[in-house]
């Protein structure tokens, strides 16, 4: 009996070593990624914007404009579930040629028009000529052009302290009317996009009465010609 017993009980120690075990690999694997999910894949929510625009189809965010259907300002999809200082947000997108659209981050709203961001953003566009760029919306305008390094001071134009590549030769890394990775890191002052994994560019803002800290997400569909931009597989880490 005594013998049985204790073959019980070292099967259940080896039991309860192998759980103990699965869990500590299952919390590493999670601490390592360390990203959620901002979009659950077959709706907007958690998200609030002008639904005559935005839509959601085959896990994927598509705001879009027609002929019928134009709009007369810029518009947005904002996430309001939060609004991250410090984060890490990747996606991927695809735009038609005629696109305008871009990432804003750490943004507030503005009273007069519904749906609309003031603040940083990390610029799409169909043709590749802003894509990856840094551009403040109803703000300082052009913070960092691709391939730049920049540096803002109190009240001053940007400042580009090197440069971090030919803008063309990451413009050719860019796919043209085809799925896209885009990552923003933001971290204290310092704000960095990157497309398919290459560094866009940099900038560090030292304006401590304009810049911002902290704010909402958005997505932006640009008022002009019909257009179309859609999302996917969106997530962030703080």
């Amino acid at each position: 009996m005594k013998n049985k017993s204790a073959g019980i009980f070292t099967i259940l120690v080896l039991f309860f070593s192998l759980l103990m075990n699965a869990c500590k690999v299952a919390t590493a694997q999670h601490s390592q990624d360390g990203f959620k999910k901002l979009f659950d894949g077959t709706s907007l929510k958690g998200w609030k914007g002008d639904l005559s625009v935005w839509t959601v189809k085959d896990n994927t965010i598509i705001g879009e404009t027609t002929v019928d259907h134009p709009i007369k300002s810029n518009t947005f999809l904002i996430y309001d579930k939060g609004q991250p200082g410090d984060f890490e947000l990747v996606a991927e997108f695809r735009i038609s040629q005629t696109g305008n659209s871009g990432i804003q981050y750490r943004s507030s709203t503005v009273d007069s028009l519904p749906y609309t961001l003031k603040g940083y953003q990390a610029d799409i566009d169909g043709n590749n000529v802003y894509t990856g760029q840094n551009y403040e919306e109803r703000g300082r305008g052009f913070l960092a052009k691709r391939g730049e390094n920049t540096v803002l001071e109190k009240d001053n134009q940007p400042q580009i302290a090197s440069m971090i590549a030919d803008p063309d030769s990451l413009k050719s890394l860019i796919k043209t009317g085809d799925w896209n990775e885009i990552r923003i890191i933001a971290k204290g002052n310092r704000m960095r996009h990157f497309i398919n994994g290459s560094l866009m560019c940099d900038v560090t803002d030292n304006d401590t009465n304009l810049r911002k800290m902290k704010g909402l997400i958005g997505f932006q569909v640009h008022a002009g010609p019909p257009m179309k931009v859609e999302y996917r597989n969106i997530r962030i880490k703080n």
